[in-house]
C-alpha cells in the first residue's frame, strides 16, 4: 500500500493526532515552514501509539520529568530531582561492570607532525577489552582538556570509530560518509589540532566489534580489505546481528545503552591515566548514535564538564507520533526510565555542566515540534538550576549532520567551557 493511501485510510491518522491534543503544546507550531519535519506529516507506516500511550499515562504519569516532578514538590530543589533522576536512569540501563583494572597498553605509537597518534587497548569489563585511538596535541603545554569523541551508528556498521579518526587505514564507503556527514573533515584530527587530547571508541557492535563466524560474516572478515560492492553484501548481515544482538542483551536483563554508557565512562577512566590529560576539562561530543551517548554520558558522569550533542534531541510524545523506526532503534529503549522521563530530561541532568544540543531544522528523524518543546524543557532545567547561561540550543537551516558550522559552534562552545 503507498504511504498516501496509507494515511488516508489507517485508523490512527491525522485526526486522532489532533485529538490527543498534542498540536496544541507550541502556539507557533502553525507557523512551520513547508517542508520542515513535522507532526502534521507523520512517517510511521505502522501508525501512532500515543491514543494508547495516553491511556496508560493517566494511569502511570511520567513522575520524573521535571515539570511533573515540580508540580508534585513544589519545595523540591534542583539538585534533588537530579538525584533520583540519575538514579533511575542508572538503574533502568541494567549493567554495572563494577570496578576493575583497566590495564591500558599503547600497541602503536605515530608522530604525526601537528600531533601523536596512539593505538591502545583497555578493559571496560572483565569481559571486553577494546582497542582505542587516543590523539594528543604536540606543541603546547601540558596538561590539556579532554574529550571522548563518539561515532553515530548510522553507515556502514563494519565501521565505526574510524568514521571520525584516521587510524591508519581508509576505505571508499568511509570517504563517502565523511563527505556526507562531515563535510569531509575528520571530527578527532579537528579537536586535537585545537588543543584537546581525544580518544575514540567502537561503540558495542561497530568496527573491531562485529560479531564474527555468524550469520555469513567469516571470522577473519576485515571491512578494510573489501570493495564497497563486496563489503555492502555483508552490512545488511551486520545490521540484523545487532537486532538479534540486542533482544539477546534485554533477554538477559541488560541493555545495549547500559554496555555503551560504561564503555564510554571507561574511555574518561583512560584519560585519568594520562599525565597529559586535565581531568578538570574533561567534555564528550557525537553525532546521532554519538549524540544519544553523549547525552547518557553527561547526564551520569559528572567528570564531563561540557557537551555537544548532535542529532539526536525530541521528545516522546512527537517522535511516538512522526517517526520511530527511522530514528529510534530498540538499543534506545529504556523500559523503566522512558515511562517516568522524557528525552530533554536526558539534557537537564547534566547541569550546572555545560549542554549544548544541536539539532538540523531539516532533520528529517526529528519533527520541529519535538525539537522547540526540548528545547523549551531543558532551557528551563538549567533556569531551575541557577545555571541558564550552560545550555545551548542550536537549530541550523541543514539535515542530519555535524557539518563545518555545526563543528565550529560546537568548537566554540567547548573553548568557552574547557579552556575559557
Amino acid at each position: 500500500m503507498k504511504r498516501r493511501n496509507f494515511l488516508k485510510t489507517s485508523a490512527i491518522g491525522s485526526a486522532v493526532i489532533a485529538s490527543s491534543g498534542l498540536l496544541s503544546f507550541q502556539p507557533g507550531m502553525a507557523n512551520i515552514a513547508p517542508g520542515i519535519p513535522s507532526i502534521k506529516n507523520p512517517l510511521n507506516l505502522y501508525g501512532s501509539l500515543e491514543p494508547v500511550l495516553e491511556g496508560i499515562r493517566a494511569n502511570n504519569p511520567m513522575n520524573l520529568t521535571v515539570a511533573n516532578w515540580r508540580k508534585k514538590n513544589p519545595k523540591g530543589t534542583y539538585k534533588k530531582w537530579q538525584a533520583a533522576a540519575r538514579k533511575c536512569l542508572l538503574d533502568g540501563l541494567h549493567y554495572n561492570p563494577g570496578p576493575l583494572n583497566l590495564a591500558p597498553e599503547v600497541i602503536l605509537k605515530e608522530d604525526r607532525g601537528t600531533h601523536t597518534f596512539e593505538k591502545i587497548l583497555f578493559n571496560t569489563t572483565p569481559w571486553h577489552r577494546l582497542e582505542a585511538y587516543l590523539l594528543l596535541p604536540k606543541g603546547i603545554k601540558k596538561p590539556v582538556p579532554g574529550i571522548v569523541a563518539l561515532h553515530e551508528w548510522g553507515g556502514p556498521m563494519g565501521f565505526g570509530k574510524d568514521r571520525i579518526a584516521n587510524g591508519g587505514k581508509d576505505h571508499e564507503l568511509l570517504v563517502k560518509h565523511r563527505k556526507e556527514y562531515y563535510e569531509g573533515a575528520y571530527l578527532t584530527e579537528e579537536l586535537v589540532n585545537r588543543g584537546y587530547a581525544v580518544i575514540v571508541i567502537d561503540a558495542h557492535h561497530f568496527g573491531a566489534r562485529v560479531p564474527k563466524g555468524i550469520n555469513g560474516i567469516p571470522l577473519n572478515f576485515d571491512p578494510f580489505s573489501l570493495s564497497a560492492g563486496e563489503y555492502n553484501q555483508f552490512d545488511t548481515r551486520i545490521r540484523d546481528l545487532l537486532y538479534y544482538g540486542v533482544r539477546q542483551l534485554n533477554w538477559a536483563g541488560t541493555t545495549w545503552a547500559g554496555i555503551n554508557y560504561f564503555d564510554d565512562s571507561r574511555c574518561i577512566d583512560y584519560l585519568a591515566t594520562r599525565p597529559e590529560v586535565d581531568m578538570k576539562r574533561i567534555g564528550v561530543t557525537g553525532l546521532s548514535g554519538g549524540g544519544w551517548r553523549t547525552n547518557i554520558l553527561a547526564a551520569l558522569d559528572t567528570r564531563i564538564k561540557a557537551s555537544v550533542s548532535v542529532g539526536w534531541m525530541t521528545t516522546g510524545d512527537t517522535q511516538q507520533h512522526y517517526n520511530l523506526s527511522g530514528a529510534v532503534g530498540s538499543f534506545c529503549l529504556l523500559p523503566g526510565v522512558l515511562n517516568r522521563m522524557d528525552i530533554p530530561d536526558l539534557a537537564a541532568m547534566s547541569a550546572p555542566n555545560a549542554c549544548m544540543i544541536v539539532v538540523g531544522e531539516e532533520d528529517p528523524l526529528f519533527p520541529e515540534e519535538g525539537k522547540m518543546k526540548a528545547k523549551a524543557e531543558i532551557q528551563s532545567a538549567f533556569d531551575w538550576a541557577g545555571k541558564g547561561d550552560n545550555t545551548s540550543f542550536y537549530s541550523p537551516k541543514t539535515v542530519h549532520n555535524y557539518n563545518r558550522d555545526i563543528q565550529e559552534k560546537a568548537y566554540a562552545w567547548l573553548e568557552k567551557h574547557l579552556k575559557g
